[in-house]
């Protein structure tokens, strides 16, 4: 991989062309969309999915000599004589049942990283497929909607707060416990249905904070929205409070807190821990 490689073109051209791809699915997104099978994160595949996964994979061919995908779909796939010298993590279709049930809210993310492993990211890219928006970030330049720089709420009062809280999940009884108070003191919960996408929501101050405990998300989903978010300024961590450290896997699991400020996490953490 060359030092003078420009992720972001690349990445903005993978955006067209899954946008490209995708179009003729948009189209006919209510009619019965048939399974090709488990993808490599579990969840069942569908075409547009793989159209998805295939348009990108044809801009890196186009633009890179060697790469590794880890995507959530087809899993680990190396590519090239020296696959090692990046990774590229995807979540081709975030949201896919909002995107088949014609529900606003679905996006595509990429996630570039030195090693396979989610602290070493670098540069990544969470694109909204049904508003246009587009959400970037390089490692120490910041990060972006549409070319102007963002940044998170500094809201502090739960009150006042907006948080995304995800439960989807047949662990609920489990977890809502841990949740309760959270819940009883946050004057507005809000779940989207795209965790990339809402986690970008935190890093441009839409929303206050997003919390999923549950134990169920796929990193594939949170790669590119991690980078974006900490060049943004705002906090991600365990629910625990330490530092996310985990392989980019299509079969790892994640949990989290992110907050648009310290203070903010500080309260959550405590209520959540």
């Amino acid at each position: 991989m060359s030092a003078k490689t420009d992720w972001l073109k690349i990445l903005i051209r993978c955006r067209d062309n899954v946008k490209a791809k995708i179009r003729p699915y948009l189209e006919s997104a209510t009619a019965q969309q048939p399974v090709l099978g488990t993808g490599a994160g579990g969840d069942p595949m569908k075409p547009v999915d793989l159209a998805a996964e295939n348009a990108i994979v044809e801009v890196l061919e186009q633009n890179l000599s060697a790469f590794t995908l880890v995507s959530e779909e087809s899993g680990v796939k190396e590519f090239g004589a020296n696959p090692a010298q990046c990774y590229v993590t995807v979540d081709p279709i975030d949201g896919t049942t909002n995107l088949v049930r014609r529900l606003p809210f679905y996006a595509t993310s990429i996630a570039v990283s030195t090693l396979p492993v989610l602290s070493t990211v670098f540069a990544a890219l969470v694109t909204d497929l049904f508003h246009d928006t587009t959400y970037t970030a390089m490692e120490g330049k910041g990060a972006y909607r549409d070319g102007k720089k963002i940044n998170p709420s500094p809201r502090t009062s739960l009150e006042d707060a907006v948080i995304g809280l995800d439960l989807n999940s047949y662990k609920v009884k489990a977890i809502a416990p841990r949740l309760s108070d959270l819940i009883e003191k946050t004057g507005h919960i809000r779940h989207f249905g795209a965790n990339a996408l809402e986690l970008c929501y935190v890093a441009e101050g839409l929303t206050d904070a997003f919390v999923d405990i549950r134990g169920k998300l796929r990193v594939t989903d949170l790669a590119a929205g991690y980078l974006i978010l900490k060049e943004a300024g705002g906090v991600i961590t365990t629910p625990e409070g330490l530092a996310l450290a985990t392989a980019l896997d299509p079969m790892q699991k994640i949990k989290f807190i992110a907050s648009g400020n310290e203070q903010l996490h500080k309260q959550i953490l405590g209520l959540v821990s």
